[in-house]
């Protein structure tokens, strides 16, 4: 539906398009580069459930749209978008020929000629999502032998307890099958969270470090890597001990790719999966980041969990914090003496990174130290003073 009355829209106003059917995010970006054209759309609920579901633009350089470009169209939107009395003439709608193969050859230009995956046993999960087709023809093509999860979309099961989200089915998979890697990919396959064949998961913090390791080993890591104010500590210390320069950007990949730009880098990620490696293309892609990943096993002789096992992570914690829309919990005395508290709990020994959600009436507050202890007791002391508030706080 939401295809349909997009493309009425912009055929009405004499704009053709050209449509490629059920492919991955990254895709979109690919093509539209490719096609010269104006501009792609992408229809998604990226890593949510299907209520989500909305649009996601990309620039004729397969670049997203600034937030500038975000902010002028959803005020338009406010505005009458259609005038009955001027009519342009109407596009016309056409079908990209063998999108999924033009973007299956991509990704396998993006790994070496002179390696294949024969060795190697995946489990890929694609959370009912955009790579369910796409992404085992690519790993099959390379020599793997492939086992496939959450790879029967319906409309409405998208990252339903499945994808980079829910690693939890992809975890007993790769045990039960002793496979060497797990591979979830979000609902529009620019994410990618890993498992390894022990069924530890392994975050985008973790596989930048990896694909960073193996650009310095070829001289082709430019500058340094981007990340985030919640990457993890543990991250950026190793980076660092091995001479590799980090840069904190804000949360989100558009911020990521504005500071990698800015740094004149060609790597960066954020814990969620989000791993942009400029060298191979213009957004993040959760296939391109695991064919880096599984080049660096092969070439290293070892397993995604000895790679990921040279990174000493920090213990995390993160909780959210809901509250109605009318609380200020600037000016709760409870909530900012709770906060208080924890900080000294913590010292120069770690640290408390709180920000608003974006998406909804919720704090998120990430707690980070080296002794889980002492993350124990700090989370003890916000929830017990939050309940008093009546303010509903959840564990993620």
């Amino acid at each position: 539906m939401l295809q349909y009355s997009l493309e009425f829209g912009i055929l009405s106003k004499g704009i053709s398009t050209i449509l490629a059917g059920c492919i991955p995010t990254s895709a979109i970006a690919y093509l539209t580069r490719s096609l010269n054209a104006s501009a792609g759309i992408i229809i998604s609920a990226s890593h949510n459930s299907f209520e989500d579901n909305g649009i996601k633009i990309f620039c004729n350089n397969g670049f997203k749209i600034t937030r500038s470009i975000e902010i002028l169209i959803e005020n338009t939107l406010h505005d009458n978008l259609y005038d009955s009395s001027y009519v342009k003439p109407f596009g016309c709608s056409h079908k990209i020929n063998n999108a999924e193969n033009k973007y299956i050859n991509f990704c396998k230009q993006t790994f070496p000629r002179n390696m294949n995956l024969s060795q190697f046993t995946i489990v890929l999960d694609c959370a009912n999502g955009s790579t369910y087709n796409i992404a085992p023809k690519i790993f099959r093509d390379l020599g793997a032998n492939v086992i496939t999860s959450a790879i029967f979309p319906n409309g409405i099961n998208i990252n339903s307890n499945s994808g980079s989200t829910n690693t939890l089915q992809l975890k007993k998979l790769v045990v039960l099958n002793k496979a060497d890697i797990g591979l979830a990919f979000d609902g529009d396959g620019d994410r990618v969270i890993m498992v390894d064949h022990l069924g530890n998961e392994v975050n985008g913090d973790q596989i930048i470090y990896i694909i960073a390791k193996q650009y310095l080993k070829h001289n082709k890591l430019n500058g340094g890597v981007v990340g985030t104010a919640m990457t993890n500590m543990g991250v950026v210390l190793a980076l660092q001990k091995n001479g590799i320069p980090f840069f904190a950007s804000q949360i989100g990949d558009r911020y990521i790719y504005k500071k990698i730009k800015e740094k004149n880098c060609i790597l960066g990620a954020e814990q969620s999966g989000h791993v942009i490696l400029l060298d191979k293309h213009s957004t993040g892609d959760g296939i391109i980041a695991s064919l880096q990943v599984l080049m660096a096993m092969i070439e290293n002789n070892t397993s995604l969990y000895c790679l990921s096992n040279q990174v000493i992570l920090f213990p995390q914690i993160l909780l959210n914090i809901f509250f109605k829309k009318d609380q200020n919990l600037e000016n709760n005395i409870e909530f900012q003496s709770a906060l208080k508290k924890s900080k000294s709990i913590l010292g120069n020994t770690g640290r408390i990174l709180i920000r608003q959600s974006g998406t909804e009436p919720c704090l998120r507050i990430m707690i980070e130290a080296k002794d889980y202890n002492k993350i124990k007791k700090i989370v003890g002391t916000i929830s017990d003073i939050i309940k008093l508030t009546k303010i509903n706080i959840s564990n993620i």
